[in-house]
């Protein structure tokens, strides 16, 4: 049987609604998934005076804001920098001054589809930032304060949604933990899926709820994305010429990299030059089930014919994103049935930009607030 563990608890916009209910202060909310849009969205509920809880699948909060760990440094595995349009956006990075800076990306654009670099500099009106000293550092600060009171529940993967066995009214999350380890968190009186679009229709399904919803969200297209990371120790050091050429940051229209960017260009980045690669949409598709180590020989060489660089990394490896870009948005940024106390929030609502998930998530608080 499975155990039954209650969640302790601590002592405008775009938008579809199907009922114009929410709840009064002090509800408590089921947020699952604790990528940007799903901290956000948790965060604002918390600065409301409710009581949000987020469910996060994997080890770590930020989704696609991350950073992995070499012995040569750090890479950002996912989002490469951010953009700030809204002013929203912008008021809430000036809480934390310091924490996000300003990105010389010295980008270009690689022109030539056999991998001949044809440079031509991208001229954007708007800075690139990114959070020091690696992308997670953001999600990382604005989790701490719900981790601190017990609100986060890591390594917990949400297999189904039902009414609450001891009051119809509220919600129960049927989980698994590490090892298979089975728990039911109940007695919320609303819950938010912050996650992917597919594997939250995919939830929808399998606890045979919101048919409507789970209808929009199949409109929903999002592509992977292979993304390798390479280190070059060998390489010359801060001050003299680089290995390989001399931009930081390229967008590629190479039939197998989209993106490379410099890794030790962005402020506060271990010197060592390492270089972060992520595969086009259309190859990542064609290739998602390859065998990983088949995916980083072919990236390798899709990488050399763009850069030049030819020299054997001593660190190289890959990990796939399954949902990455978003090709089809939602159109809207956010869905929220105020009647049965469910909605849906993420950066795939609107595009697939880091201020696209902030936005969704602060607006489906504030639907719900």
């Amino acid at each position: 049987m499975p155990r039954t563990r209650r969640t302790p608890s601590p002592s405008p916009s775009s938008t579809e609604t199907l009922a114009d209910t929410g709840p009064a202060p002090g509800r408590r909310v089921a947020v699952i998934g604790a990528g940007i849009a799903g901290i956000a969205c948790a965060r604002t509920l918390a600065q409301a005076g409710h009581e949000p809880t987020l469910f996060e699948s994997g080890e770590r909060c930020g989704g696609r804001m991350a950073s992995v760990s070499s012995p040569f440094g750090g890479f950002d595995s996912g989002a490469q920098y951010f953009t700030v349009r809204d002013e929203r956006f912008a008021r809430v990075l000036k809480l934390t001054p310091g924490l996000c800076r300003p990105w010389s990306a010295n980008a270009v654009r690689v022109l030539d589809p056999h991998g001949r670099v044809a440079e031509a500099a991208l001229r954007r009106p708007e800075a690139h930032w990114v959070p020091v000293p690696g992308m997670d550092a953001l999600a990382r600060h604005w989790v701490e304060p719900l981790a601190a009171q017990g609100r986060v529940e890591l390594q917990t993967r949400v297999v189904r949604l039902e009414r609450d066995a001891l009051d119809d009214r509220r919600w129960q999350l049927r989980t698994e933990g590490p090892q298979g380890s089975v728990h039911v968190h109940s007695g919320f009186d609303q819950v938010v899926l912050a996650i992917p679009s597919t594997p939250a229709a995919e939830l929808l399904q399998a606890s045979s709820l919101a048919p409507e919803f789970v209808d929009r969200l199949a409109q929903v297209k999002v592509a992977p994305c292979w993304t390798l990371m390479v280190a070059f120790p060998q390489a010359p050091q801060p001050g003299l010429p680089h290995l390989g050429p001399q931009w930081n940051a390229a967008l590629s229209t190479h039939h197998r990299i989209a993106w490379l960017s410099r890794e030790s260009s962005k402020p506060q980045r271990d010197p060592i030059e390492r270089w972060t690669v992520q595969a086009s949409a259309a190859w990542s598709e064609e290739h998602l089930d390859d065998d990983p180590k088949r995916i980083a020989a072919k990236l390798l060489k899709g990488f050399a014919e763009v850069t030049g660089i030819r020299a054997e990394p001593a660190h190289a490896e890959v990990y796939r994103w399954s949902h990455a870009k978003t090709h089809v948005p939602l159109g809207r940024s956010h869905l929220w049935d105020g009647a049965a106390g469910l909605g849906l929030c993420g950066d795939w609502c609107t595009g697939h930009r880091v201020e696209d998930a902030f936005l969704s998530g602060l607006e489906m608080a504030l639907a719900i607030a």
